[in-house]
């Protein structure tokens, strides 16, 4: 045979296929939709797998179980420390009268207020930086001396 017979033939046949492969691309799709399977359901069912086959993985369950260990740790810190908060709060206020603890200024002047008083300025100003008026070389970072507020 020919090479140019031989090629046009090897067109021909490609052509062929090209025309079945297209007519039972038609015929599996109208079978799918005889059978309710539209392209969205696929991509749902396609979705779901993919979602199951990740949530199987060794990465994933490792992955889960140090976030579970972590949040589990986390939560049990933040208890310790509003526990110790409250206790710290109760020993201060057991000291003072209802009256004292209404106006406040026996609490305010105690060493533990000042303290959190002190870090919450610091805060303060970390975040929002020197007063605006000031310049930044007149700016001195705040302490109980020289509140932010």
């Amino acid at each position: 045979m020919h090479p140019v017979s031989a090629a046009f033939q090897v067109e021909e046949e490609i052509s062929t296929l090209r025309q079945v492969l297209s007519a039972k691309e038609r015929h599996a799709t109208e079978l799918k939709r005889k059978l309710g399977l539209s392209p969205l359901n696929e991509f749902k069912q396609n979705l779901t797998k993919s979602w199951q086959d990740v949530q199987t993985s060794n990465a994933y369950k490792k992955t889960q179980e140090t976030l579970s260990q972590a949040g589990q740790k986390t939560s049990a810190a933040l208890t310790t420390m509003g526990s110790a908060i409250s206790r710290k709060l109760g020993d201060m206020s057991s000291h003072y009268s209802i009256r004292h603890s209404i106006s406040m200024p026996a609490i305010r002047n105690s060493a533990t207020f000042k303290s959190f008083e002190d870090k919450m300025g610091n805060l303060k100003y970390k975040v929002v930086g020197p007063r605006g008026d000031e310049s930044p070389a007149d700016s001195v970072t705040p302490t109980q001396e020289n509140p932010p507020f």
